[in-house]
């Protein structure tokens, strides 16, 4: 089953009143750079399917790259929480905390996100063969450029890096697996001259998995050649970014765990994940009445105000059944009074019109900013509502 986001979970206790009390903790030693560094692990936990983390938050040693290399936020935000259900495959909850990557830095994996350069463009670029190691395919630089990208796009756009710790009978964390996101390109841009037009090259399916499993095969090469990572479990995912135009997010189309001891990649486990707009063409074609749901709805929504017509869903589907529905309402309010009674009306839809199978969430807006938000989760009999002050 979907969940919703560990940042949006988060929101919605602080919403409702019921903010983390950090004050029950329990400490454990950290050992950060060859030195014993005290570490706190807070009690309270939000859910059984949640890691804890450590405290002090220890930022990511790429902080920040995943903003300028993904297309969209919504890439953005299925890229990293995704990578941490996935994750879920191999590190238990119950027994991994979790820590932001701390093995690959931000020159590392620009560096890595780089073409592969030629001999000669090496010279030119004064570059030594060592640092030669981009995953990207050459472009060599002459003939026709169209042809050029067709033939040798750029497929990996990002790779993220998730810690996992375990702790240890000394009452001390120590690293105890790694995930890896490969975010792929469905689609490659490129220009013909600088500050020009930008040119869009698709990419196949079956491309951006065979060229994302040979860039993983390196890539644990390389963790493995790492001395805190030559003997940690690894999980690889290679997640499709959609395109830059898309108001949905892409999705994980498969990943691999790697043993403790192994430095070679086995089976890969193909993901069927989507995510489509409601309404839209393409959700109507292949799930026509999930689409109708929505619709009958939205138009209740619309019966409340005649006038309005802006009711917006993006659904996850996974293994073709529908997961959770995230919807938004943008509207405008004349007083509180209106936005209470609306939200109420709307709570009720959700759960009169949404089988209780399926997470859905609500976010109502106006120019004004955030007006309310509903979370009703699978099995939930009542929804959680928050109208903001």
């Amino acid at each position: 089953m979907r969940k919703h986001s560990i940042l949006g979970m988060i929101l919605i206790l602080l919403l409702a009143g019921c903010a983390p009390s950090f004050e029950d903790k329990q400490e454990v030693v950290q050992d950060s750079k060859s030195k014993k560094e005290t570490a706190i692990i807070p009690k309270y936990k939000i859910s059984d399917e949640y890691y804890q983390t450590i405290l002090p938050f220890e930022p990511s040693k790429a902080r920040g790259l995943v903003v300028s290399n993904l297309n969209t936020r919504y890439d953005i935000e299925e890229f990293e929480n995704g990578l941490m259900r996935l994750a879920q495959t191999q590190f238990d909850p119950d027994d991994y905390l979790f820590q932001e990557g701390q093995m690959l830095n931000s020159s590392t994996i620009s560096s890595w996100l780089n073409r592969k350069y030629t001999k000669s463009q090496l010279k030119e670029k004064d570059m030594k063969a060592s640092e030669n190691v981009g995953l990207n395919p050459v472009d060599p630089g002459k003939g026709d450029i169209d042809k050029r990208n067709e033939e040798n796009p750029i497929y990996l756009a990002h790779i993220l890096e998730h810690n996992y710790l375990v702790k240890t009978k000394d009452n001390s964390v120590s690293l105890g697996g790694v995930v890896i996101g490969l975010a792929m390109n469905s689609v490659h841009y490129y220009q013909k001259e600088a500050f020009g037009a930008t040119y869009e090259q698709k990419i196949d399916s079956q491309k951006i998995k065979q060229e994302g499993e040979k860039i993983a095969a390196e890539v644990l090469k390389r963790l493995r050649n790492t001395e805190k990572l030559k003997n940690v479990p690894i999980t690889i995912a290679l997640f499709e970014q959609n395109e830059k135009s898309s108001v949905v997010p892409g999705n994980f189309i498969s990943y691999t765990n790697i043993g403790q001891n192994s430095d070679s990649i086995g089976k890969w486990t193909d993901l069927d994940e989507e995510y489509f707009l409601f309404p839209s063409a393409s959700a109507e074609k292949k799930y026509r009445d999930d689409v109708n749901t929505f619709t009958n709805f939205k138009e209740d929504v619309e019966e409340y105000f005649p006038n309005f017509n802006g009711v917006i869903g993006r659904a996850f589907y996974m293994d073709k059944q529908l997961q959770s529905l995230n919807i938004d309402i943008p509207i405008q309010f004349y007083g509180n009074s209106e936005a209470l009674g609306f939200t109420q009306y709307v709570a009720g839809l959700v759960m009169e019109r949404f089988p209780n199978y399926i997470s859905v969430q609500v976010s109502i807006t106006s120019v004004n900013g955030p007006e309310a938000l509903i979370v009703r989760e699978a099995n939930q009999d009542e929804p959680t509502v928050h109208i903001y002050e």
